[in-house]
């Protein structure tokens, strides 16, 4: 079996030696992180923070916070790039990530309908040439933080 890269970074970022765009936000349950294989800036990536490779394997806990953290992404998201809503995504099905992870995608206003729905996709897994920059990366995932910090959780 390969090993899972998914929970090779969780021990990477559990260490304090990540940058910023890998390492957003940490919940008890969960790590917001920037994409690092999209041409598309704020694509946004929610890790389960044990492994499960399954979401029947999600515990209640894990469960409320997704659901409160995928609303929370959002709104910062919006903050961060200005989208007009984002598609939440979740398969687990890459050979070095059978990890459960979700992808929080912003859905740009001016996006060609190509590229919108599943489209969405043409976004992901390009050149390095293409990929959003580390730097940009940094920028959102700062912004994000910010807008994290002012969308409190709220208490269930």
């Amino acid at each position: 079996m390969t090993p899972c890269l998914t929970c090779q970074l969780l021990i990477a970022r559990d260490s304090g030696t990540r940058p910023l765009w890998d390492a957003i936000h940490r919940t008890p349950n969960w790590d917001v992180v920037h994409c690092n294989n999209t041409s598309l800036p704020g694509w946004l990536v929610l890790v389960a923070r044990r492994h499960i490779e399954a979401v029947a394997d999600l515990t209640d806990t894990e469960s409320i916070e997704l659901g409160q953290l995928e609303r929370r992404v959002s709104l910062a998201l919006h903050a961060a790039t200005g989208c007009a809503k984002t598609y939440i995504v979740q398969f687990a099905e890459h050979p070095q990530h059978p990890h459960v992870h979700f992808h929080v995608i912003p859905r740009m206003a001016g996006m060609p309908d190509e590229a919108r729905g599943p489209g969405i996709f043409r976004y992901l897994g390009v050149s390095e040439a293409e990929q959003v920059s580390e730097a940009r990366m940094n920028e959102i995932g700062r912004v994000v933080q910010r807008a994290l910090r002012e969308v409190p959780q709220s208490a269930v």
